[in-house]
């Protein structure tokens, strides 16, 4: 053989052939390639050093004894799921039938012996700018994927209080509804909104009215303490939670923490009617989902109870199935009792 030309980059490179001299020759011409070369003179060593080693480039004896080079390289492919490694077969065979063979085996390219040091030079050229190519892909794919996942994340997210938007809401408030469904536990939706919300925007204008809202957002987050809960913006001054797993009992006790969260924060608000500070009204729904349950039917119950809340004074949560207020609960429950605490970690 001639020598064989460098490469732009020196491969790893596993010759597979049961044949002493034939191995020297390639490893002679190689070697002065400036290639990295591993040698097998059987399929069972030659998988151990594939798997090893994961050569750049295999070069692989058609006719060895045992199992022969096209078993081999199938074995190969499959230790390999997902990943892809040139393998050229070397063999004395020319047939048309013998190159399809050795396609057929998972080998992306036949040569017949003796080789040429330029022909096999020429052969290392193009699978190596193969491998590159499909290195570049597979990064490309990485960088689409990743770009990808940002973007969904970006979709999801409220750009102002960095909560859910109502994309990501409705979606979680459908997933939480089946898995409630099929394990037969019961799921509260509220919705809640900043009680005279245009006047403090008027009074104090939009940058402290959105300010606000992230602060808002800020104590909903806070108040989810579970894995499972929940807050997300569901439009303008509107916010949502979804309590996976908490009764009626648990989500009026909930929303009373909430609005002892939002009275302690003392968010000042310039021209409300209720007071002071900043307060929040809020519709409650609770169920034990069947089939006949659907997401659209919650919201619609929760904005329900939220415009009874509204109408009867604002500052409270009103409950859809129990048809009472937080201020009629906590007269009618604990008329003597202080500040409700923080929301249990596992509502009640």
């Amino acid at each position: 053989m001639h020598p064989l030309p460098a490469a732009p980059t020196p491969l790893t490179i596993l010759i597979v052939d049961d044949q002493s001299a034939t191995r020297v020759a390639l490893t002679a011409e190689l070697d002065r390639a400036g290639h990295r070369v591993l040698e097998a003179d059987s399929a069972a060593w030659a998988l151990e050093l594939f798997r090893r080693y994961r050569p750049d480039l295999v070069l692989m004896d058609v006719e060895m004894p045992g199992h022969d080079g096209y078993w081999t390289c199938r074995e190969m492919r499959a230790a390999e799921p997902g990943g892809w490694t040139p393998i050229i077969f070397l063999s004395q065979f020319k047939q048309d039938e013998d190159v399809w063979k050795g396609i057929e085996a998972g080998g992306d390219d036949y040569l017949v012996k003796p080789v040429s040091a330029m022909i096999l030079h020429a052969k290392l050229r193009a699978m190596q700018r193969l491998a590159q190519m499909r290195a570049r892909l597979v990064q490309m794919s990485e960088d689409l994927r990743a770009a990808n996942a940002q973007l969904e994340e970006l979709s999801s997210v409220d750009a102002l209080t960095g909560l859910m938007n109502r994309r990501a809401l409705d979606a979680r408030l459908q997933q939480e509804l089946d898995l409630a469904r099929r394990e037969g536990k019961p799921l509260t939706l509220m919705l809640c909104d900043v009680d005279h919300f245009k006047r403090y925007n008027d009074a104090a204008g939009h940058v402290a009215g959105d300010a606000c809202l992230r602060r808002i957002g800020q104590l909903l987050k806070e108040t989810c303490r579970r894995p499972g809960d929940c807050a997300g913006r569901y439009g303008g001054e509107e916010f949502a939670l979804v309590l996976p797993n908490t009764p009626r009992s648990g989500a009026m006790t909930y929303a009373r923490a909430l609005m002892r969260t939002v009275e302690l924060a003392a968010i000042p608000h310039p021209d409300s009617p209720t007071g002071g500070t900043i307060t929040l009204s809020g519709g409650i729904t609770t169920c034990l989902p069947d089939e006949s349950t659907s997401a659209e039917g919650l919201i619609i119950r929760a904005d329900d109870a939220l415009y009874n809340a509204k109408s009867t004074g604002r500052n409270r949560f009103f409950s859809y199935e129990m048809q009472m207020d937080t201020a009629e609960q906590r007269r009618a429950v604990v008329p003597s009792a202080g500040p409700a605490s923080p929301p249990p970690a596992t509502p009640t």
